[in-house]
């Protein structure tokens, strides 16, 4: 009997590469790993067009997804990309002083709805109390006037003042003016550096996102791994051998990344980055499964209902397919 082949598109992220150059190979399965860097575009198509067996997907999109019964995937719980997001929250210092300014103002935003979003705004409630419900929220791109790719995105369930951006300018230049008051998102404006009114709301973001994780056990998921639902029914040992070959991949390139023999990324003070992470987790900082990722998944569910992306959360079990890993 033949082994299906299965399309997956992803980053090429570290711990994705011994699966991309076939150095770690998924038992039963003939993969077709296809590279891309831009995940909105691997989003735009999976979610538009199912033009993959399996991918990279948007947390906040599967499960607003999941719970409208408008979803047709199956979700893995390995994590291909995983941020920090305080150092992306911007603010013009003349109209923000403090956290709590941010209530009843014009924010910028890529997509109100995009994980990244979620988990910054679920941060600035949890930790200054903010209220968002009087927010403007303005989407575009961050640096350009165009708009922050072409997604099939659910609307959320609440009445949220969601208006795209059609000034002719980008997000920065309408932070940089004023006519917006901050930009959260997963990039850094243009105008940051130019004009000194602009600047980050956690300057040493580095110091607060290790408190925050220490505190909260919470390191914000972007993407998980989602598979056609008609190719999970129809092969569903593919959910377990992607698993187990996922899990082996970013061992490889975590071992690999720890070797002090050499430098194995162009960081100078790698070594340093190593200790930190030996620190502040323990242990492998990047795990896969349910339950070490928990309170990360617990707040997602919980930050989309309080955010008015989905009605109810979700069990966090039920998200995603089983799978008998040997982790």
């Amino acid at each position: 009997m033949s082994k299906p082949s299965i399309t997956f598109a992803c980053g090429l992220y570290d711990r994705m590469q011994a699966l991309y150059t076939g150095e770690v190979p998924v038992e039963g399965v003939d993969l077709n790993f296809i590279a891309n860097d831009e995940p909105r575009n691997i989003f735009d198509r999976m979610a538009g067009g199912l033009e993959f067996d399996s991918s990279e997907f948007s947390s906040s999109e599967f499960v607003s997804r999941f719970m409208a019964n408008q979803n047709p995937f199956v979700a893995l719980p390995v994590f291909a990309s995983r941020v920090f997001r305080h150092s992306f929250i911007f603010i013009n210092r003349r109209h923000i002083k403090a956290p709590k300014d941010l209530a009843g103002k014009r924010i910028a935003v890529p997509r109100y709805a995009m994980t990244a979003a979620i988990f910054q705004r679920g941060l600035l409630s949890d930790e200054h109390g903010i209220d968002f419900s009087s927010v403007e929220w303005i989407e575009g791109d961050i640096n350009s006037a165009k708009p922050h790719g072409k997604p099939t995105i659910l609307p959320p369930v609440k009445k949220i003042s969601i208006a795209d951006n059609k000034s002719g300018k980008s997000l920065s230049e309408l932070l940089d003016k004023g006519e917006v008051q901050a930009l959260i998102g997963t990039g850094v404006p243009d105008c940051f550096g130019r004009n000194p009114d602009i600047v980050r709301l956690y300057p040493d973001y580095r110091a607060a996102e290790m408190d925050y994780y220490r505190r909260t056990k919470i390191f914000p998921i972007m993407h998980l791994i989602a598979i056609k639902k008609d190719v999970y029914e129809k092969h569903p040992f593919v959910a377990t051998s992607l698993f187990n070959a996922f899990n082996r991949s970013k061992d490889i390139a975590y071992e690999r990344m720890r070797y002090r023999g050499t430098l194995r990324a162009m960081l100078p003070w790698m070594h340093a980055e190593i200790d930190d992470i030996e620190a502040v987790f323990g242990g492998d900082p990047w795990p896969y499964g349910v339950e070490p990722n928990r309170p990360t998944l617990d707040a997602l569910v919980r930050y989309l209902v309080e955010q008015g992306v989905i009605a109810k959360a979700p069990k966090v079990d039920d998200l995603f397919v089983p799978v008998h890993g040997l982790h």
